[in-house]
């Protein structure tokens, strides 16, 4: 699969970051109106992503106010996380926009109201677009305007989401590729969901959109991966509470395995650089998952940065920022 780009390169190494035989329902209602199907519950609200979202008193107006609790810690299983005012977090996936290498699939998270139709909750979070915020920080999406849920079922570890013609229409295949992307990484956060299939209008798509992108079977993540960066981190998701130590997860394709990730604080000095491995390199892509102790004296906004060094004279490059809250070791 060739690698995509589908938004303008920027011109900074440093981005300030981070499916299906389906029931039909009203598009037009509210967060989770769609009702789950008779053949298969939706994943109850235990099966969400353990990612919190930040929110202190001082933080910019597009961020929530209720201040963080922390993150889930090493080895947890991804869980919604209820909070006290009947509100439940998802996950949805748009594009962080940078230099090739750097730009990619990056996980956001949305507070919506209680429900056990989380995965219902989560597509419409990724249909509804990312927040000014996230905009003005690199972040877009490749799903076209009103673009709605008709419908969606799981059943078998496969999900089948319907969706209105508006998803299929414009772009061109970089653009078709990313949207489906990410809707497959938006309803594969679930343990329950492993692929998707592709509905317009009650209509399951073996070939999706004039650009003639072949579904000949249900998607994966890993028909995606060309949507990656070099280091992708899923969690913490951008804009999350990393916790401390932080938990980093995620996957990477990088000579010989080999990597770094750093912590800076507020002001943009670095308070930790480790290198981490993944468990292959140098043309696989392989997984990571690491702890790392970082010392603040207060709770602030922070970058979490993922690089490579250049083989060949040791700069970084593959230079992919997360904007995250970091605080104090408790």
């Amino acid at each position: 699969m060739t690698r995509h780009h589908p938004v303008p390169v920027l011109a900074v190494l440093l981005a300030t970051a981070a499916i299906v035989v389906g029931a039909c329902g009203s598009s037009n209602g509210p967060l989770g109106s769609v009702p789950p199907a008779s053949n298969g519950p939706e994943p109850s609200v235990d099966l969400g992503s353990p990612d919190i979202p930040p929110g202190p008193s001082d933080a910019p107006s597009d961020e929530p106010s209720n201040a963080p609790s922390g993150s889930a810690g090493p080895g947890s299983s991804p869980t919604a996380s209820p909070s006290p005012t009947g509100t439940t977090i998802v996950r949805a996936y748009f594009w962080l926009g940078g230099l090739p290498g750097s730009d990619g699939l990056v996980a956001v998270l949305r507070e919506v109201p209680a429900t056990k139709s989380v995965a219902t909750a989560a597509v419409n979070a990724v249909l509804a677009g990312p927040t000014s915020g996230e905009g003005g920080r690199s972040i877009t999406t490749s799903i076209p305007d009103g673009s709605q849920l008709l419908g969606l079922a799981i059943s078998g570890g496969v999900a089948t989401v319907d969706l209105s013609d508006e998803f299929e229409s414009g772009g061109g295949s970089a653009s078709v590729m990313t949207r489906l992307g990410q809707m497959v990484y938006t309803l594969t956060q679930f343990p329950t969901v492993k692929s998707v299939v592709f509905q317009i209008e009650g209509v399951t798509r073996n070939v999706f959109s004039s650009e003639g992108v072949v579904l000949d079977k249900p998607s994966t993540r890993a028909d995606y991966t060309d949507l990656l960066p070099d280091i992708w981190v899923d969690r913490p998701a951008f804009n999350a509470a990393i916790g401390n130590p932080a938990h980093v997860t995620g996957n990477a394709n990088v000579f010989e395995a080999a990597f770094r990730i750093a912590i800076l604080d507020a002001a943009g000095k670095t308070i930790a650089d480790e290198q981490v491995m993944a468990s292959c390199g140098t043309g696989c892509r392989g997984t990571f998952d690491v702890t790392i102790a970082y010392t603040v004296s207060k709770g602030q906004y922070g970058i979490l940065r993922a690089y490579n060094l250049s083989a060949k004279d040791g700069s970084p490059e593959s230079i992919r920022d997360y904007r995250v809250w970091l605080t104090p070791k408790s």
